[in-house]
This record gives C-alpha cells, sequence and structure tokens, in this order.
C-alpha cells in the first residue's frame, strides 16, 4: 500500500498520479503499486513540487511496518530513533 499527500501542487500532476493512484479526497492518493514504481512517481513528485510539499508513506518490513519520505515540509522532518520513524515538528519560538 502507498498513500501520497500533496499540497499546493499543479492540476497536471494530479492528473499524472491518478494514473497509478485513487484521488479518495483532493491532494491524497491511495494505491498499490511497486516499489521500482513508487520509486519513480517520487523522483518525478519531487522534480515538480516546487512551491507545494508532498508526503509519501508505503508498506515497509520495519518494525512499524511503513516508512515516510518528505518534499517541500520545512518546519516537519522524520527522525529515526532506533528504527522507529518519529516527527519532529520545529516550534515557532
Amino acid at each position: 500500500m502507498v498513500i501520497l499527500l500533496t499540497e499546493n501542487v499543479s492540476e497536471g500532476l494530479r492528473g499524472e498520479l491518478t494514473r497509478w493512484f485513487l484521488e479518495v479526497k483532493t491532494g491524497t492518493f491511495v494505491g498499490n503499486i511497486s516499489a521500482v514504481v513508487r520509486e519513480e512517481i517520487w523522483n518525478e513528485v519531487k522534480k515538480q513540487v516546487v512551491t507545494g510539499a508532498a508526503l509519501l508513506i508505503y508498506s515497509a518490513q520495519n518494525e512499524q511496518g511503513f516508512s515516510i519520505e518528505m518534499h517541500n515540509t520545512p518546519k516537519r522532518r522524520v527522525v529515526d530513533i532506533e528504527g522507529i520513524s518519529l516527527m519532529a515538528v520545529e516550534s515557532d519560538e
């Protein structure tokens, strides 16, 4: 299972993503694709997302059962602590 969340991206990119995913809500894409296709799509998303942001969540063979990748999210980042992915959020202070 792959979940791709997008913010402030072009209609063209959203249209391209619907070739591989079901858009269950605006900017929220869900699908079951191979790892090779997932990586190709993610690389293309990172190229096309300039002012927006993207978050990729996919099934993985780890303790949590999934992995997270983020693009253009300066206030949030994924932190690995002993094999567990956690979200670190910068405060405005």
